[in-house]
């Protein structure tokens, strides 16, 4: 970090807080720090929206999702289009008209109490969960960076994002969030750009398309058809429609950013504009991680991506083996090299017949070099027992600290920075509204004055903030952060989109019949989880197929219920 990278991401982030806050300064009641003042228009809706859901963990975790992946993680975001338009034209009208803070209100005046604390306390597992991931993905960039130790650094960004949040209120949040989210894009098109003019003058952006399909890093869209495939057609289109479907349409942490809007339309166009962004906002951070690869390919890149552990190892008993596995892995990128080199220009001289059979040694390459870093890893384990191996978040901030020119660097620092506030701001304030509107005030206090409630609402806030650190210490233990947030999600969607389907479309099903529908479709899809292969995308299918079903049954089944007393927005 040199003095202008500092002074870029310092500069940026103060700004984006400032701005925020100042725009924030008028909340002085319960209402208007948990939804805002309910004036904003779609263009900051939409912005609002997709900044909450693009974490820092999409810019550390999805570059190396492709770089490993290639790019048909993007199949996950086929159903979100259709998601938000069934979104617009069914739930926020009935948000608006109950006039709710938080989704869970509806279920209580639509079924029974205990319902709508079954589904609050879902999200509140879930969000919490999750958000003690996303304050995690940016402490791996400032550790690395700043060089210190990984959990003092979890805690100490923890601790910006809590006061960030608690100050502000759901209208610091919405008002930061446009201009995190510009900033989040710029930074990407930069990052992209870069890439493409470090690559050898003789690659050109073609030719760097062409090396990535070699490699199978262009598998944009795959139609075959398994349960067991996390990322296709099928299981975008239905999974991640039903993901979609829950977490914009039930999941506070979204709810609480369109209710801001100042009216239905505007609320709807924000949502709309997200739908037609989203899928290009991400294939643009793919291909970002694809062109980091496509870069390697005439460089050759580290055989660890996680430059401390490497430097342990280095330093430990096994520091020869690992040199020695390190000189076989330079070997095989020197060759590798030579055979891109090959393939590129048989592509130019029309030689078909040549370029598939390079094509085919590429595949056999990249085994080999996945191999040689599978053997470094092992000796890794035997160095350091217990430490995490797996280092695909780590590539992405790895290329940009090497490569990124002084100011760019500091830029993309900005950049990650800005999403983990966007995010982690989000979580903390629609956990400590639930927990507020939905436990608080409804069930132990619900004579307290509105005073009283503001000032639990933001210890609550707090609350959720130390629970999210808390968990954030054993983020380092999972595979990829983008799929753990993924799968977190998937395993409580399905369940809570069940029961908001059930209310919206089967008016005859009760209380007793879709909270016993809940809670047995919440205990089969764990699990699932825990002793089957499926992708984990059907586990929104099945957990919201099953509450229908079982609801209708238990219907059917269980002594009528009378309609419910109590008023909407209790």
């Amino acid at each position: 970090m040199t003095l202008l990278d500092w002074l870029v991401l310092i500069g940026t982030t103060v700004f984006i807080v400032v701005w925020g806050l100042w725009k924030a300064r008028s909340a002085k009641t319960t209402e208007d720090y948990l939804r805002g003042a309910r004036e904003l228009k779609w263009p900051t809706i939409g912005l609002s929206v997709m900044a909450t859901q693009a974490s820092a963990i999409t810019f550390l975790s999805v570059p190396g999702q492709a770089y490993e992946d290639g790019m048909r993680f993007v199949q996950f975001y086929f159903g979100l289009p259709i998601a938000m338009v069934l979104i617009s034209a069914v739930f926020v009208p009935i948000y608006y008209r109950l006039n709710v803070i938080t989704a869970y209100e509806y279920l209580e005046s639509r079924f029974d109490l205990k319902t709508r604390l079954l589904g609050a306390f879902l999200f509140l597992v879930q969000r919490g969960l999750a958000a003690g991931i996303t304050i995690y993905a940016p402490s791996i960039i400032l550790s690395s960076i700043l060089g210190w130790p990984l959990e003092p650094t979890v805690v100490a960004m923890g601790a910006l994002v809590i006061l960030y949040t608690v100050t502000g209120g759901s209208n610091a949040v919405s008002q930061t969030q446009k201009q995190q989210m510009v900033v989040m894009m710029g930074g990407m098109v930069v990052a992209a750009l870069v890439i493409i003019w470090r690559l050898p003058e003789h690659v050109s952006f073609g030719k760097a398309v062409d090396v990535a399909g070699a490699f199978g890093r262009m598998n944009v869209v795959s139609f075959d058809f398994d349960v067991q495939d996390r990322y296709n057609f099928w299981s975008g289109i239905t999974g991640g429609f039903f993901l979609s479907l829950s977490y914009f349409g039930t999941d506070q942490s979204q709810v609480g950013r369109y209710l801001t809007g100042r009216s239905v339309s505007e609320s709807r166009l924000g949502l709309l504009f997200n739908g037609v962004l989203k899928i290009p906002m991400q294939f643009l951070i793919l291909f970002v991680g694809v062109l980091v690869f496509v870069f390697y390919q005439f460089s050759t890149p580290p055989l660890l991506f996680n430059e401390p552990l490497r430097e342990r190892v280095q330093a430990s008993a096994q520091a020869g083996e690992y040199a020695a596995i390190e000189a076989k892995w330079e070997q095989a990128q020197t060759a590798k090299r030579a055979e891109v080199e090959r393939f590129l220009a048989a592509r130019e001289a029309g030689d078909v017949a040549t370029a598939d059979a390079s094509r085919e040694a590429l595949r056999g390459a990249a085994k080999q070099a996945n191999d040689i870093r599978k053997e470094a890893k092992a000796v890794v384990a035997r160095a350091l027992p217990g430490v995490e191996t797996k280092d695909s978040d780590y590539i992405f901030i790895g290329f940009v600290k090497r490569w990124l020119p002084s100011g760019l660097f500091g830029l993309l620092i900005a950049v990650i920075l800005a999403a983990a506030m966007s995010s982690i701001a989000s979580e903390l304030n629609a956990l400590g509204a639930t927990t507020t509107v939905d436990f608080y005030r409804r069930v132990f206090r619900p004579d307290a004055s509105d005073k009283h409630v503001l000032v639990a609402s933001k210890l609550f806030t707090v609350f959720w903030g130390l629970v999210a650190v808390s968990f954030a210490t054993f983020a380092s233990l999972l595979d990829n952060l983008i799929q753990a947030v993924n799968i977190l999600g998937s395993i409580f969607y399905g369940t809570v989109l069940g029961m908001f389907l059930v209310a919206f479309f089967l008016k005859h099903v009760r209380g007793h019949a879709v909270f016993g529908a809940a809670v047995l479709s919440q205990g089969t899809v764990i699990a699932l989880f825990m002793l089957s292969d499926i992708g984990y995308l059907w586990f929104n299918v099945i957990g919201c197929a099953l509450v229908v079903v079982l609801g209708l049954v238990l219907q059917a089944v269980l002594p009528r219920q009378p309609e419910p007393v109590v008023a909407a927005g209790a």
